[in-house]
């Protein structure tokens, strides 16, 4: 096999959103790096349930139709 083929291989820190840190192992940075997560299963709304503001689909509706509903496609 080809030398210095795969990248470095080392333990880093993960930093969740609330705070809570746990090593894993990485090619991300370098040895003993932390990576301060944005995003993660404890605040993401796909994995918390959907608890922040939902747009209303219907509202969503009523205003395409505000704004196109004069437009006519089809034969005159």
């Amino acid at each position: 096999m080809k030398k210095d083929l795969h990248p470095e291989y080392h333990t880093i820190k993960v930093q969740m959103t609330d705070g809570t840190v746990f090593e894993t192992r990485s090619t991300w940075g370098s040895e003993g790096d932390t990576l301060q997560l944005d995003i993660d299963p404890k605040s993401h709304p796909a994995w918390t349930g959907g608890n922040q503001r939902l747009l209303d689909a219907g509202g969503q509706v009523a205003r395409f139709n505000k704004r196109f509903g004069g437009l006519s496609l089809g034969k005159k």
